[in-house]
């Protein structure tokens, strides 16, 4: 049997479709697993046991074009296709593909293209009602009989980052520092979303100055700037950036499992913490909170009550209240709570790799 995963678009959703993904290896453990997933995303699952093959779409490679990968799954023939993603386009390559069963949610005007139309969570007047991804990820692998998949997240690393973040630690002096806070202001839902860097520079002082802590903020490869900005913003020795370095989703990942505490905003990354066991402190501005919920027990949501919120907007058509409004001091606080009931030994920073494939850290 051959099952097409098509694979979320977004790095953060990537992440919380991995149970459901679990479940479904693990109900067909002989089947051919087919990841179907754009370029950027493909990281995220590096060093996972759960795909046999990976294809590229919607990429800008020639052989990531419409007709090209639909040809290619035809080629592979396709029992079942799995649709994470609710675009109309999934489900359009997943028919040409040849799929022989197609599941997925009756979204987008695509349910004639569905076997198995899965209705969405709506409202009595029909508007979709704010619920966990996760959940509704789940339903999918329920679809094909699997086992509950359950809430737990799961990533992997593999080796070549887990050494390019081990050179990261030394040359920015956190081998023996403790605890190591990690800040992640970016996000690539839009400017929205983010929080004034002044904030995240006053955070890191506080973080220095009142914990003792040592800083590493993190970044993507346009967030250079922004990561940079607040290390001089901080005007600490102890406070450094990825701003300089090789980043990659491999290396987030790999920092993130090494940190003891991530502060972020609504992205990707915030659910990196979670599938590594790390404990985690969200800033939610534009977006509900309920959309993303991950059931972690080792995690604080923020978020500033505002008349005009939450909007969902990319960019704020107004003052930006929703993120300005949650002041560092308050982060700080909630940030000084978790991290005292989630306190871990400093002989557990190591990183090593557990005797099989690739690593998962499990704290």
């Amino acid at each position: 049997m051959h099952i097409a995963i098509f694979c979320p678009n977004w790095i953060g959703d990537a992440v919380m479709a991995t149970p459901a993904i679990a479940a479904i290896r693990h109900r067909h453990p002989k089947a051919r697993l087919i990841a179907v997933l754009k370029p950027y995303v493909e990281a995220v699952y590096h060093g996972c046991p759960w795909f046999d093959e990976v294809v590229q779409y919607h990429g800008p490679d020639p052989s990531h074009r419409l007709l090209s990968v639909a040809w290619r799954l035809r080629g592979i023939g396709i029992d079942i296709a799995v649709l994470f993603p609710n675009s109309f386009r999934s489900a359009f390559l997943a028919w040409l593909g040849g799929a022989k069963r197609i599941v997925g949610y009756a979204r987008g005007g695509r349910s004639f293209l569905l076997s198995d139309p899965l209705p969405p969570v709506r409202d009595e007047i029909g508007r979709f009602v704010p619920s966990p991804i996760l959940d509704a990820y789940n339903r999918l692998a329920e679809v094909l009989h699997c086992d509950p998949p359950g809430r737990r997240m799961f990533l992997y690393t593999l080796p070549e980052d887990e050494q390019v973040a081990e050179d990261v630690w030394r040359r920015h002096r956190l081998l023996d520092a403790y605890p190591v806070v990690l800040l992640n202001p970016g996000a690539a839902y839009g400017s929205a979303k983010h929080w004034p860097v002044e904030y995240f520079g006053q955070l890191a002082q506080m973080l220095v100055d009142r914990r003792g802590a040592s800083v590493l903020v993190l970044c993507g490869p346009s967030e250079r700037e922004m990561a940079g900005r607040i290390a001089e913003l901080a005007n600490r020795s102890v406070v450094t950036s990825l701003a300089d370095e090789p980043v990659t989703i491999g290396l987030l990942k790999a920092c993130i499992r090494r940190g003891d505490l991530l502060i972020t905003t609504d992205s990707g990354p915030r659910h990196f913490a979670a599938a590594f066991d790390r404990p985690v402190v969200t800033l939610f501005g534009p977006t509900h909170i309920a959309w993303t919920e991950t059931y972690f027990d080792k995690a604080v949501h923020l978020q500033k009550t505002v008349p005009c919120g939450p909007c969902q907007l990319r960019v704020c058509p107004l003052d930006h209240r929703c993120m300005k409004l949650l002041t560092p001091d308050e982060v700080f606080e909630a940030a000084m709570a978790l991290l005292a009931r989630h306190l871990r030994q400093h002989s557990d920073r190591g990183w090593g790799w557990l005797p099989f494939r690739w690593n998962r850290r499990t704290g």
